[in-house]
């Protein structure tokens, strides 16, 4: 959605806050139909969105400090690293047996989570991607509980950034109310059409396609170069 944003001429702030207003939004009805399937650590969600939710806050005022050009540049590089662990993470993520987790491990966990909250904020994304992750990696989770407890915990840092980015005047709400509308429909027929294709190939494909917008990007930030 962001890219979409920004090649409609949208401003960084603007394309951020708006398409954060539409991952708020789904968010909420994914968190719901998760927690009536009991699937959600509430403690665990809620405690790293603690640590995420002050990240959310800064990354909104941060918005404001990068210029077009220079949010295409790390904007791709975002969408390069999320490409390339899209495309691998089945080698990456493996579920393992629980264990304890240590002081040092939960102090990572606080230093990774607050960075989660500022990228979600600055480029309007959600934190899924390294949520889910630290939730494997490190509290040991299978991916049957990581997934929702995730989305409880975008939920929770996706409203702290809108609430940022709408007090900030960064809301195109003509525009976050298309977003969360055809993000609802795609996301009906998308799972629905995911029954019928290889998961592996639709890792595939997001992967490439990201990879794709993330040399559009850059070659724009190259372009913009006196």
């Amino acid at each position: 959605m962001v890219p979409a944003l920004t090649l409609l001429g949208l401003p960084p702030t603007q394309a951020a806050g708006t398409s954060l207003f539409a991952v708020a939004s789904t968010s909420v009805s994914s968190t719901v139909a998760y927690s009536q399937q009991k699937r959600i650590d509430y403690r665990l969600g809620i405690e790293m969105a603690a640590s995420a939710i002050p990240g959310a806050i800064v990354g909104g005022f941060v918005s404001t400090q990068i210029t077009a050009p220079d949010f295409k540049l790390y904007f791709g590089i975002l969408l390069m690293a999320v490409g390339g662990y899209i495309a691998f993470k089945d080698s990456i993520l493996k579920e393992k047996e629980s264990h304890r987790v240590s002081m040092i491990q939960h102090a990572a966990v606080f230093a990774i989570t607050f960075g989660a909250g500022i990228i979600s904020s600055l480029f309007g994304v959600g934190g899924g991607v390294i949520f889910v992750p630290v939730m494997l990696l490190i509290y040991r989770m299978n991916m049957h509980r990581a997934v929702p407890t995730s989305q409880l915990t975008l939920m929770l840092t996706a409203f702290a950034g809108l609430f940022t980015h709408v007090a900030l005047g960064h809301i195109d709400y003509l525009y976050a109310v298309a977003l969360s509308a055809g993000a609802f429909a795609g996301a009906q027929i998308g799972a629905k059409w995911s029954r019928s294709v290889k998961n592996v190939i639709l890792q595939k494909m997001l992967a490439v396609l990201l990879v794709a917008v993330a040399i559009k990007f850059i070659a724009d930030w190259l372009g913009s170069r006196p």
